[in-house]
């Protein structure tokens, strides 16, 4: 069963409350020192998810090389190479088209 964290509504505590996915949000809860109902709210909180294996960097597809090195490094890597690689050949064609029609 998930575990899900709600904060009483009043004083900003929060406790985990074990319950099936089925089950609906709960608006009231005892509070655990008093075991009076008090009013609650359902915190969300980030799920953590943890990828193993190749195939889960857009820089994967690109070749082998390129897969070995870390996700930061090569993400910015990339990005780098690329702008650097479409500056490069934009001017080498512009340049090369020139003097053929003048010769």
């Amino acid at each position: 069963m998930p575990t899900y964290v709600y904060k009483f509504v009043d004083s900003g505590e929060t406790i985990e409350v074990q319950q099936a996915f089925t089950d609906d949000a709960l608006t009231e809860v005892a509070h655990p020192s008093d075991g009076k109902m008090r009013p609650v709210k359902k915190v969300f909180q980030p799920v953590g998810i943890t990828f193993k294996g190749g195939g889960f960097y857009k820089t994967d597809s690109k070749g082998g090389s390129s897969a070995t090195t870390p996700p930061g490094t090569s993400s910015s890597s990339s990005s780098s190479d690329s702008s650097a690689a479409a500056a490069t050949p934009a001017p080498a064609p512009a340049a090369a088209p020139a003097p053929s029609p003048s010769a």
